[in-house]
């Protein structure tokens, strides 16, 4: 009794900390371009979708140099999360009108820079957060999505929370909230249960952190393939993650007078299709998983560039609902891939490359690529507000991930393999 006690006070404890964890990123990761376009920092918002792939390339030297060699994890999440909240707080005291043309670059303004500091702070937590999870549950293959599931569920509540703030979407309130967040689960982490750091005492390689040693696995063509689906696909994604709001809101397909609110709905259909997973995965396998993953996206941007002419919200509402699929049958489905594919000594190694290549390399390139294409596309007229040809900018992501979809399917052939092998 006492130790079936003590694991659900773990439980607990841990889902805290995950509700925490995605609240802190949904009540401002999303919703800033609302703040940023109000206060004429538009152009700004390419370099703003930067920081966090660059922070996430960045984040496995910092894990493996220091927080799994030197301090306990709840000690290094605790102080990481005080730090990249205070930082937070600063973003609005530093916003201000940006011009591409006159005012250098993007990367280089304190709005960008305070961003950065924060997602350096805040990238190294989402490893932490998942490895103290595994080391403090007793069945982790059961217990952890229990735990995981309520991030997604703290992303939703971050989302709705902006929406009631007085100013919604445009508000700096946003910054603070978020920011607050961050420190109050800085502080909690300090109650988490001790986890001593992973490999103290042991040498750290070079291979080890980047991943060098899981490189071995790209000479399997399947497992090459994936990899090389998984970073094409993360381009187009970043697209999202930037200018779906902005496009919802000029859709019209506004709930409770908040384009970020309507967004949450994508978080809302993931809960759903996470447990319908399992089933799926018996009957379709990986190969098909991850098509259907696919196949989600491209229905997605179709859905978003057919819907803008005539403003159809069922449409861009679908493609909003579509993220369940897009998320869960892609990006965990292919780790689950990764884990089956990796021997057990590099199984972290094969997890840690893949989030460099999909939110570190893809995420970076497509940060950049889909704000490029966003002014191609953009008519602007002195003392007019900018006219966005949505159609356009979304149909050619979906062109993009169908020829990703269909090269997938022509060539991933794990059956084939496995014979082979045998």
């Amino acid at each position: 009794m006492i130790d079936a006690e003590r694991s659900a006070g773990v439980v607990f404890r841990l889902s805290v900390m995950m509700f925490l964890q995605f609240f802190v990123w949904g009540a401002w990761y999303v919703s800033m371009t609302g703040f940023m376009v109000e206060k004429s920092m538009g152009g700004l918002i390419p370099a703003a979708y930067s920081v966090g792939p660059i922070a996430a390339i960045v984040s496995p030297f910092f894990l493996g140099l220091i927080a799994d060699r030197f301090f306990a994890t709840e000690r290094v999440l605790g102080v990481l999360h005080i730090v990249g909240g205070g930082v937070l707080f600063l973003a609005p005291s530093v916003a201000r009108a940006f011009n591409v043309e006159s005012d250098g670059s993007a990367f280089l303004q304190p709005y960008t820079l305070v961003l950065l500091g924060h997602m350096l702070c805040y990238m190294p937590t989402l490893g932490l957060t998942t490895s103290l999870s595994f080391h403090n549950l007793p069945n982790r293959e059961k217990q952890f999505p229990l735990v995981r599931v309520w991030g997604t569920i703290g992303w939703i509540v971050g989302n709705i929370a902006v929406s009631m703030l007085p100013g919604k979407d445009q508000a700096a309130q946003q910054f603070y909230m978020a920011g607050g967040a961050a420190v109050l689960l800085g502080l909690f982490s300090f109650t988490l249960p001790h986890t001593p750091a992973p490999s103290k005492g042991k040498k750290p390689t070079l291979s080890e952190i980047i991943g060098l040693d899981s490189l071995s696995l790209l000479a399997k063509p399947n497992y090459l393939i994936f990899i090389l689906a998984s970073f094409l696909l993360c381009i187009p994604l970043a697209g999202y993650y930037a200018y779906a709001r902005m496009y919802v809101e000029a859709a019209g397909a506004v709930v409770n007078e908040s384009a970020v609110f309507t967004m949450s709905f994508g978080q809302m259909s993931e809960i759903l299709f996470m447990l319908v997973m399992p089933l799926c995965f018996a009957r379709l396998g990986v190969k098909w998983m991850l098509a259907v993953g696919m196949l989600a996206w491209v229905v997605r941007y179709g859905l978003f560039a057919l819907g803008w002419d005539d403003r159809v919200v069922w449409m861009v509402l679908g493609g909003v609902l579509l993220h369940g699929i897009c998320y869960d049958f892609f990006f965990v489905t292919g780790m689950i891939y990764v884990d089956q594919a990796a021997r057990k000594e590099i199984r972290s190694q094969a997890q840690g490359f893949l989030v460099l290549v999909t939110q570190g390399l893809g995420m970076l390139i497509g940060a950049n690529a889909f704000g490029a294409l966003v002014a191609k596309y953009t008519t602007q007229t002195p003392g007019m507000p900018d006219v966005l040809d949505w159609q356009k900018i979304w149909m050619i992501p979906a062109l993009f991930a169908a020829v990703v979809m269909v090269g997938f399917i022509l060539f991933f052939r794990p059956k084939a393999a496995a014979k082979a092998e045998a």
